[in-house]
């Protein structure tokens, strides 16, 4: 992993180095993974909230091992990513019981409906940072316990009350809530790092979280008063720092969606919405995986759909790249768009230099002068997001990893 790899590509390869579980106190104790997980001790044997990845179970469950005190009564599984879940036939024994929020199954079975389609989406986006996902494949697992709402356990004298969360990464989201030690474990409700702008609808492709239910579920949270939040990456949450970081992305979140709504009701369209919208200096928070202008375009489409009142094409099924050569031709050729999408780019404007330069090279895809213009406005995009935000730094470098290659010569 190089140093420049954004914020969430360093975290989710923190576990890389990891040769021992950590203790976090409380008889609980961690072991990172592409989504870490928990052990938590009591009095008749161990509790797992979720497992890791399956192609790091082994190495997981030895770090484990190490700081077992009894029999893997449960397993308590936050959400339907494989990175939660991928782990459980390792860790599985005899007698554990599998725990996870009602929706699990269906979702679960979800993403493997859709894996062909989402697999390589995802592989361009995380393949170059996490090359063990590979070809694996995603195991089958049912539930033995559902929790629908609240369901309160009594674990070898420990208390654990399980909270439905679903406005997280997945509808399925569940919370862990410790009441006796005021530790609240949520996985990725938050989103992967802490006091961040939530990824509503990811590029990659998922099932949209709705903003509503996001902010139910921040609700609930907040309504604990933890002492220490336990996320799915990254290190505790502790003190002050857990009510402060959930009023703040409460307060945020709230605003955006009250921005987008009197934005539309202003006519304005989603463009204009993604361009102008920003959140307030006191309300600004980390765009490490979601950001600000990804969740206008998910608030904005929850409240009205995908049609937005711009073109009749819209409703059909051509798209507007079935002109592209036609639109060439009338420019005078795609070397002709490529210069002027080069004015563009001289001009600070590569977005609009983009445009140009796709209907260029949806006409003549091998247009040399088109494609060294798109490979200095990829350049221009990467370098104004400063590599913070994931999903846009590593679409950028593939996309600029695609052009260089189409530009070696041939043979």
């Amino acid at each position: 992993m190089t140093e420049d790899a954004p914020k969430l590509a360093q975290m989710v390869l923190a576990g890389e180095q990891q040769s021992a579980a950590t203790d976090l106190g409380a008889g609980i104790f961690m072991v990172r993974d592409i989504s870490n997980l928990y052990l938590v001790t009591t009095g008749a044997g161990d509790v797992l909230v979720n497992t890791g990845f399956m192609t790091a179970a082994a190495r997981n469950k030895a770090m484990i091992e190490a700081v077992r005190t009894g029999p893997l009564t449960h397993i308590i599984l936050t959400q339907s990513h494989a990175d939660h879940f991928g782990g459980v036939p390792t860790f599985q024994e005899a007698g554990t019981r599998i725990v996870a929020e009602r929706r699990f199954a269906e979702t679960a079975r979800y993403y493997r409906d859709i894996a062909p389609c989402t697999g390589p989406r995802q592989a361009k986006l995380w393949g170059s940072t996490v090359t063990s996902m590979g070809d694996v494949k995603t195991p089958e697992v049912e539930p033995d316990i559902t929790v629908d709402g609240r369901l309160e356990l009594d674990l070898g004298g420990r208390r654990f009350v399980l909270l439905s969360t679903p406005g997280g990464e997945t509808v399925d989201s569940l919370t862990v809530w410790l009441p006796d030690d005021r530790i609240a474990f949520t996985g990725n409700l938050f989103g992967p790092i802490w006091l961040s702008m939530p990824f509503l609808n990811t590029i990659r492709g998922d099932k949209p979280r709705l903003v509503g239910r996001y902010l139910e579920s921040l609700e609930i949270v907040r309504g604990l008063d933890a002492q220490t939040i336990i996320t799915g990456h990254g290190d505790p949450i502790r003190g002050a720092d857990v009510k402060a970081g959930l009023d703040r992305m409460h307060d945020a979140v709230s605003w955006l969606n009250e921005a987008v709504i009197a934005g539309m009701n202003a006519g304005k369209d989603v463009y204009a919405l993604m361009r102008e919208i920003s959140l307030p200096e006191h309300l600004r928070i980390g765009e490490f995986h979601g950001n600000v202008r990804w969740a206008v375009r998910a608030i904005y489409h929850e409240y009205v759909g995908w049609f937005l009142y711009d073109s009749t094409t819209s409703l059909y099924g051509v798209p507007r790249s079935s002109v592209d050569r036609d639109l060439v031709d009338l420019a005078g050729g795609a070397d002709a768009l490529a210069a002027r999408a080069a004015s563009h780019l001289a001009a600070g404007r590569p977005l609009e230099a983009m445009h140009l330069i796709d209907i260029a090279l949806g006409a003549e895809p091998a247009n040399r002068a088109a494609l060294e213009a798109k490979r200095g406005a990829l350049g221009r995009l990467l370098a104004d997001g400063g590599g913070t935000n994931l999903s846009e730094t590593m679409w950028l470098r593939s996309e600029i990893a695609a052009v260089d290659r189409a530009l070696e010569p041939a043979g």
